[in-house]
Formats: C-alpha cells, sequence, structure tokens
C-alpha cells in the first residue's frame, strides 16, 4: 500500500509547498501557498532525513483543490528551504478550460517568488502552448520563458510541424495585466517564417477584454478595389469600450470606423459610426451614424431610442454596413402585463429608395395603443379594450398632387384617435360544437389637414355583430390522430362608413392567420364593411413517427362588393379567392409549406413556397414569392422571386454556404453570395464573395471579396470554441 500524508497547514511542508510553487507558476494568483485549505500526497515511499530533508519518490501525486500533480521525486531542503523536483512533471489545475504544466525538473525557493523550471511546456486555459528550454519565476508576478515556441495547434511527436508558430527569444508572462511580451518573434505558417517582429505584446487566453488590435479583415470591392480593416478594441472601465476601425484600400478610400459601447444597470447604449472620403464620390466627405438606446424603466416599461443618420444612398451598401433602405429615428416604449399592453413609437422616416420623396411621403408619424383585456361578470366571456393614437406627416405643404403622381396631396397630414371594443363569449353545444357570439365596435376621430378631399374633422363608427361555429372531429389510429374542423362564421356591418384618408392599411394580406377576422386590413385608417361570411376547413395529421401534414382551405363570401379591395390583393369582388395553406414538418428538421390564393379557374393572385431543413450537416432554406401586379399597392409589374440559402459541412474543419435572391420576371438575379471557411483548433479562415447585380442612379453593381483569419489562444474568444486541448509527444 502506498503511503498517504495529509499535510494540513502550515503550508512549510513539501507537499503544499510543491503544489504551492507549481500553483503559482502555471497559474499566478489563482492559488495563494498561504490558503488554509489542505494538500494531500501519495507516494511509493516517503522519507525524512537526519539532513533535515523530506524525500518523496515514485509515482507521486499531489491533490489539492481540483488540481492535480504528478511527478517522481520530490526533495524539500530546510537548510538551503529549496524545492527540487525530478520529473516528468505534470500539473492539472482547474477544471474544463484549465492549465497544464508539463516539465522535466524543477527547483524552486521556499517563498515561492523564485523558481526554475526545465524543458517546459505550458499550456494555458488549454488553449495555447508555450514551449520552453526553460520556465524561470520572478517576484511571484513575472514567468519569463526562454528559447519558445508558441502554438495553439497540436503539436505531435509524429507531425512535429504546427499550422502556424510564433518562434521567439523570449517570452514575458506578467500575472497582473495576463499579457504575453514576446522579444524576437518570428511568425511561422507550416514552418516557413512569414513575418518578424522584435516586440509584440498579447493578451493571454484568461483575458476576455483588454484594448489592443483586433483580428484584420482584407475586403476587395469592385468599386473600392483592394483594403485592409484594422480594428483596434479599447476598454474604457467595467463597463464601456470602443473601437476604432481604419480602412485603406487602393481605390482611394480612407474610412474610420468607431463603435461605442456601454452598459448600465438599467440598459444598453451603442453607437456605431464613420466617416469616409473615397473615390466614389469624389471631393465629398461621406459616413453614417446609428445609435441605439435600450433602457429599462420603472413600472415593467421598456424604452427604446433609434437614431440613423447617413450621408448618401449608396453609402451603407457601398461599406457593407447594411441593407436598409429606410432608415427610421425616434422613440418606442412598451409595457406588458398579462391583461395589458402599452404600446407607443414615435418618429421618422428617412427613405433612401429611387424614386422615394421624403418630402411628400408621411415620413413623420406616431403611433400609440393601449389594449386591455377585461372578463365582465355580466356579460360573461372576454372584452378587449384597443385605445389607439395614430399620426402621419409630410415635409411638404401643398395641398395638391403635383411632385410625385401618387393622386395624394403632396402635404396632407392626417391625426386618428380610435377606441375598439371587441367582445366575444363560447358555448359548448350538443356534438362537441363550440358556438361563439362577437360583437366589435369601432369609434374613429380623424384630423385631416392639405386635403379637400375629406372633411377636416370626420367622426366615425362602425358596429360589427358575427356568430361562429366550429365542428372540430378526432380520429385516433394505432400510428397517428387526424384533426378535422370546418368553420363558419358571418359577419354583419354596415355598408357605408364616412370616408377618410388611407395611410397605414395600403398593403392587405390575405391568409390563414387573419380568414376568422372582423377586418382583413391591418391598420385602423380602413375597415371591412357589409355582410360576409368566413368560411373555411382545416386538416391535421400527427404521426406516431414525429411528423405532421396539414392543409387548410377557405374563402370569403360579401354579400355585395363594395369595391374595399383592390384588384391582386385577392379579397375584391364578392367572392375572394381561394385560400388554401399547407405544412408539412419532419421529426429530422424537415419543414414545408406554401400558402396560395388562386380563383374558381384556378389562376393565381399570389403563391408563396417555403422549404427549409436544419441537419447536423446541412442546412437548406429556400422560398419562391409571386404576386400578381397591383397598382394600389405600388407594383406595376407581376412579382417572381426565389430566394436560396444553404450551408453544408462537407469534412472535418470545412464548411460552406450559398445564398442567391432570383428575379425571374427580369430574369436576373438580384444578389448573390458564397462562403468558405476552414476551422481547426488553432484557426479560423474565412473567405466570402458576393455579388449585388442590382443598380440605380446612385447604386452601382458591386462586387465584393472578404478574407479574415483568427488565431485562437489570445484572449478569451476563441478559448470558447475550443475549450479542450491535447498535448502530444510527452
Amino acid at each position: 500500500m502506498r503511503p498517504l500524508l495529509t499535510l494540513p497547514k502550515p503550508p512549510k511542508t513539501a507537499a503544499a509547498l510543491v503544489l504551492g510553487a507549481l500553483l503559482t507558476l502555471a497559474a499566478p494568483g489563482s492559488v495563494d501557498a498561504q490558503d488554509n485549505g489542505a494538500a494531500t500526497l501519495l507516494a511509493d515511499r516517503v522519507i525524512l532525513t537526519g539532513q533535515n530533508q523530506l524525500i518523496a519518490e515514485g509515482n507521486i501525486e499531489v491533490y489539492y483543490g481540483a488540481s492535480k500533480l504528478t511527478a517522481q521525486r520530490v526533495v524539500y531542503d530546510a537548510a538551503t528551504e529549496s524545492l527540487r523536483i525530478e520529473g516528468p512533471i505534470r500539473l492539472e489545475e482547474g477544471e474544463g478550460a484549465g492549465t497544464l504544466l508539463i516539465a522535466d525538473q524543477a527547483e524552486l525557493s521556499r517563498d515561492l517568488q523564485n523558481g526554475l523550471l526545465t524543458g517546459a511546456r505550458l499550456v494555458m486555459a488549454r488553449e495555447l502552448q508555450l514551449a520552453a528550454a526553460r520556465i524561470e519565476r520572478q517576484e511571484g508576478r513575472i514567468t519569463t520563458l526562454t528559447q519558445v515556441v508558441a502554438s495553439s495547434c497540436e503539436i505531435c511527436v509524429t507531425d512535429p510541424t504546427p499550422l502556424w508558430e510564433i518562434r521567439a527569444r523570449r517570452v514575458i508572462h506578467d500575472a497582473d495585466t495576463r499579457q504575453l511580451m514576446f522579444e524576437g518573434a518570428q511568425f511561422r505558417a507550416m514552418g516557413v517564417p512569414l513575418l518578424y517582429l522584435p516586440h509584440l505584446r498579447m493578451p493571454d487566453p484568461t483575458v476576455e477584454r483588454m484594448s489592443g488590435l483586433l483580428q484584420p479583415r482584407f475586403r476587395t470591392t469592385s468599386l473600392l478595389g483592394p483594403g485592409i480593416k484594422l480594428p483596434y478594441f479599447l476598454t474604457l472601465g467595467e463597463s464601456a469600450d470602443l473601437t476604432l476601425t481604419p480602412y485603406l484600400s487602393t481605390g482611394k478610400t480612407a474610412t474610420l470606423d468607431a463603435r461605442y459601447r456601454r452598459a448600465f444597470d438599467w440598459g444598453a447604449l451603442e453607437l456605431n459610426g464613420a466617416l469616409t472620403r473615397d473615390s466614389i464620390r469624389e471631393g465629398e466627405t461621406r459616413g453614417y451614424f446609428f445609435g441605439d438606446l435600450n433602457a429599462v424603466l420603472p413600472g415593467d416599461y421598456r424604452l427604446g431610442v433609434d437614431l440613423r443618420l447617413v450621408s448618401d444612398p449608396s453609402y451603407l451598401l457601398n461599406y457593407d454596413i447594411s441593407d436598409e433602405d429606410r432608415l427610421w429615428s425616434g422613440i418606442e416604449l412598451e409595457r406588458i402585463r398579462d391583461a395589458e399592453l402599452i404600446w407607443a413609437r414615435l418618429g421618422n422616416t428617412h427613405s433612401i429608395r429611387e424614386g422615394e420623396s421624403n418630402s411628400t411621403s408621411p415620413m413623420l408619424g406616431g403611433t400609440a395603443q393601449w389594449v386591455q383585456v377585461l372578463r365582465p361578470a355580466a356579460l360573461g366571456g372576454e372584452l378587449v379594450l384597443d385605445w389607439q393614437v395614430n399620426a402621419a406627416a409630410r415635409a411638404s405643404t401643398l395641398s395638391t398632387d403635383g411632385l410625385d403622381d401618387d393622386l395624394v396631396p403632396d402635404g396632407r397630414d392626417m391625426l386618428r384617435a380610435s377606441m375598439v371594443a371587441d367582445w366575444r363569449r363560447n358555448w359548448l353545444l350538443s356534438g362537441g360544437i363550440l358556438a361563439t357570439a362577437q360583437a366589435e365596435l369601432a369609434v374613429d376621430l380623424i384630423q385631416t389637414r392639405s386635403d379637400p378631399a375629406y372633411d377636416d374633422t370626420t367622426l366615425r363608427a362602425l358596429p360589427s355583430f358575427g356568430v361562429e361555429l366550429r365542428w372540430p372531429w378526432v380520429q385516433t389510429t394505432g400510428r397517428a390522430a387526424h384533426v378535422i374542423e370546418p368553420v363558419a362564421q358571418l359577419i354583419w356591418s354596415r355598408d357605408t362608413l364616412k370616408d377618410a384618408p388611407n395611410e397605414d392599411s395600403l398593403l392587405t394580406e390575405f391568409d390563414e392567420g387573419n380568414l376568422f377576422s372582423f377586418s382583413r386590413f391591418p391598420g385602423g385608417d380602413a375597415r371591412e364593411r357589409g355582410l360576409r361570411a368566413n368560411l373555411g376547413l382545416s386538416w391535421t395529421r400527427h404521426d406516431a413517427a414525429g411528423w405532421s401534414l396539414g392543409v387548410t382551405a377557405g374563402r370569403v363570401i360579401h354579400a355585395e362588393d363594395l369595391g374595399q379591395f383592390p384588384t391582386g390583393s385577392g379579397l375584391s369582388g364578392t367572392r375572394s379567392n381561394w385560400l388554401l395553406a399547407t405544412h408539412l414538418n419532419t421529426a429530422n428538421g424537415l419543414t414545408l409549406s406554401n400558402r396560395a390564393l388562386f380563383d374558381d379557374s384556378f389562376n393565381f393572385t399570389r403563391d408563396e413556397l417555403r422549404l427549409a431543413y436544419a441537419g447536423e450537416r446541412l442546412s437548406i432554406e429556400t422560398g419562391y414569392l409571386w404576386m400578381e401586379s397591383n397598382l394600389a399597392e405600388g407594383r406595376p409589374l407581376d412579382t417572381s422571386e426565389l430566394m436560396f440559402d444553404t450551408s453544408w459541412r462537407w469534412a472535418e474543419g470545412w464548411s460552406g454556404s450559398f445564398g442567391t435572391r432570383y428575379d425571374l420576371t427580369d430574369n436576373r438575379a438580384s444578389r448573390a453570395k458564397l462562403g468558405l471557411q476552414y476551422a481547426n483548433e488553432c484557426v479560423t479562415v474565412d473567405l466570402s464573395l458576393s455579388r449585388r447585380f442590382t443598380s440605380s442612379s446612385s447604386v452601382k453593381p458591386e462586387t465584393d471579396f472578404g478574407v479574415s483569419v483568427e488565431l485562437a489562444g489570445f484572449g478569451g474568444n476563441s478559448g470558447a470554441r475550443n475549450a479542450t486541448r491535447r498535448v502530444c509527444g510527452r
């Protein structure tokens, strides 16, 4: 049986000194030698000599908390107050992404402040390996490594040349600042020297935030030529930071990009911006500024503030910042509770779309909404009160349409205050039929300016009443459950309603989500009127194997054609188009859905197809959209568009992606992108290629090629991805 010696404090015992010394060397500051815990020493032999020496020999194991030390011989000399350890020495400290130290032998002082290890290898945070001829510890803080090879790649006897390495004459690690200073550093890739740096400073893998250079990105575009981005990260305390990114290219661009972030106890602030002088717009100063503030206020309120500014319509696309073409700036306030919603939004939209005017479109607008859910005992059922205020204003003051020919006065402003009371109550009838009584009253007060077609002040009310019958049928077999549910809804509203400007209900949608709604208009400026029936039938199969298939079909029948909906919406006439929606979900991650609108002759008004698959090695998302032309919705031509995005991993470490958006009407792609990535335990290389084919008077077609290389092992970001490391050759 091996001798076991438990050594409590004081820490002058050999086991505590040995372990404490190596812990201090491997992970400075993580474990103090004066710690009150106990160390446990196991060895084949433990000898106490007359010369004040303690000798432990043979298969030594020392346990101290979550750390383990193994060695072959330990000698503590009380006269010289020194420790001599013979290896191979191996210290595993901490759990998960801890520290591993391997050495041939070590000599340490009793106070643990000075020491020397030879033939040593240090693996920091299971990420960065530093192999050195010797490691010297000074002042309990500075660790000096000489003749060093550093890499986060696996280094094995069978493959001694790593993918990349840094060879240095000396490396100094400061435990307080957690930085690595390389002297006489040479960067090599696959053994080939590429770069020599007399001095190089990098954070060690335990650092999560530290000022310094981030990984560069190489970018080549057809408009700007080859260029490089060199971001510099600057910490501003524990809760703020600033990133400055100069961007230089052969296309004569000089750009400085900046990002400022700050976290508060009550929220977060982020500011992004850039200033540019380039050859795309000679002699102009270009740039953008985006600001985002999110705050948690008393009373469960949440506040959001957005600011979007840009110098010209093409800047965001030229510099791959955003695809936004309508920039909204304003404030948003919301509170959500079990039976209440308060939401308000006020701001201005700046359009950079070609052909869209910021003076004659309602760019300044605001919306406020207060929704209450009540359950009155006298009526039973559920009563929803929806209070709304909606405003839309134009910069122009003209009361005629003279600039954009959209049949709307160029300076029309509008303010609407509404109250909508919606009551419904359910009854379960014999045979499993679910009956519902519904009633709704919508009251609007509307003020209009600079539009002679409407009264300055309009007060209107629209009552609606409805009944609904649902009869779900369920059949269960040994492998599946089938659910069939026919639904019939009859709604009456007045045929007439005072006219008012329509600003928020120009784009109508007809789908399974609003098939049984009182109104198919998305806003309150327009409301559906007349006697109508909403009819639908759904069938769903739930299979025991984990997949489900569902079909929903429906139609809206109006007693009279009141001309509420434009041609192309699928809702015009007395009989709407047929709505047919299907979906398929499988247990292996496949999702297929389709929604179609077509008339009795099977002429399609709209069709949307979506296919998605998410597997371990392959993911696909593709969709097809067809829409008939609709002048009322600003769509003079038919729309036929195909979207495809996919990513796959075809080998260990290799992955790729491809995406495109293709306009079948114009028979050309609007955008395409291709990505390639190689990643292993020590390096990640990203290649990207994209092409924007669309053009206008302000935006030209452009090709963008990007390259980025990330070396694992410096800083804490990559360490999370490669948490486990393996050391070969010992």
